[in-house]
């Protein structure tokens, strides 16, 4: 396992020298807008992102880079469905944000020689509006939920019977005259995302055949990616120059296209379009992005465990209102990759640095203080 790049340990700052670092990085992150403030490395997808995702999206399973046990089952279930000339059972995808999940539904709707249909939790409102995807579908669609846990219940139980058996109840008129009628609908097979698997409910959850959960990727994989990226979008980057790109995108797809999008702006002004390691360090230097994949904010949330909370054990409710940033985009965004990589615990008790926060930011772990670091996934080769 490659270790993990830490700063030399020094003797510890007093409270004056870590209020002036906070204060920076505070100050930094509020005279920026909403969406620039969670980083070039922040999973969440922008509109640039999805466009950059439509051009470089692969479209075959075997195109499709990491995820070796996904990829291996996925095509034997596909193929399985299309000897039978069946729809294949409905799939359920999850995992942090900017793994792939969409990639993956259009890959299977590819595969499978199907339509697809797009849409997303939070734009179902109404049972009407899930009613209307589900008897315009022709046999074997391929019907894609984005943010499934997000659904609202009531639709959500539309989706039941659509699910189980291809019916639609419907309610025809009002009051005591009101009747329900079943609308057959063709064998279809649904695919949902979610970042929140554990928000989804058991009657939801237990009616996907398929589930498949997507994990970080490690650096040789996004090595692969971020060369076939700059092939489709004509940018020159050497070997070395896509390593480095990928050390520090977080395990995480979205993140290294985004970062060969920026570097390429750099590479263009600074070295005629080039991009080597050199001209990625300087320019992911410029990005604010650490050697360790680091940006303002996990700067801002592990420092502050450091100086406010001594470390930890503290609550997410308080490390929130602490660093000014709502809990669900600490549990979903920051989080995941900190503690993958041995930054972070969670304990009962609440949030604590590990050993390697200390040493990262320079300073001496006191003795006591931090517990045994975590198993660290290695992303690095």
């Amino acid at each position: 396992m490659t270790p993990v790049l830490a700063m030399p340990v020094l003797a510890i700052p007093d409270r004056f020298f870590l209020d002036v670092v906070l204060f920076t990085i505070s100050l930094f992150s509020t005279m920026i807008d909403p969406i620039v403030k969670q980083g070039v490395v922040t999973p969440l997808a922008d509109p640039r992102d999805k466009a950059l995702a439509r051009t470089v999206r692969p479209r075959r399973i075997d195109e499709y880079v990491g995820q070796s046990a996904v990829r291996a089952q996925m095509e034997v279930f596909i193929e399985a469905a299309k000897r039978r000339g069946e729809a294949l059972d409905h799939v359920l995808i999850f995992g942090p944000p900017g793994l792939g999940k969409t990639t993956l539904a259009h890959v299977v709707s590819n595969e499978l020689g199907a339509n697809f249909r797009q849409t997303s939790g939070p734009v179902l409102e109404r049972p009407g509006d899930l009613a209307a995807l589900l008897t315009n579908l022709e046999p074997r669609d391929v019907l894609f939920i984005d943010e499934m846990h997000r659904l609202n219940p009531v639709v959500e139980e539309i989706l039941y019977p659509a699910m189980e058996d291809f019916q639609l109840d419907i309610m025809i008129g009002e009051g005591p005259a009101a009747r329900s009628i079943k609308l057959d609908l063709p064998p279809f097979t649904l695919v949902g995302a979610t970042t929140r698997a554990g928000l989804l409910t058991s009657p939801l959850r237990d009616r996907f055949g398929i589930v498949q959960r997507l994990e970080f990727y490690h650096v040789h994989e996004l090595t692969t990616i971020i060369e076939r990226s700059a092939g489709i979008l004509d940018i020159h980057v050497a070997r070395d120059g896509a390593r480095e790109l990928a050390r520090r995108s977080r395990g995480t797809p979205r993140i290294a296209n985004r970062l060969l999008r920026r570097v390429r702006d750099y590479a263009e002004i600074k070295a005629e379009g080039r991009i080597s390691e050199e001209v990625a360090r300087e320019a992911l230097t410029l990005l604010d992005v650490d050697v360790a994949g680091f940006d303002v904010m996990d700067q801002k949330l592990l420092l502050t465990i450091l100086q406010k909370f001594d470390g930890g054990p503290v609550g997410v409710d308080s490390l929130a209102a602490a660093i000014g940033e709502e809990r669900g985009t600490i549990e979903d965004v920051v989080e995941p990759y900190l503690i993958q990589q041995g930054f972070l615990q969670r304990t009962p008790r609440g949030r604590m640095a590990t050993r390697n926060t200390w040493l990262h930011f320079g300073f001496a772990p006191p003795e006591g203080k931090t517990n045994e670091t975590p198993h660290q996934m290695d992303l690095l080769p």
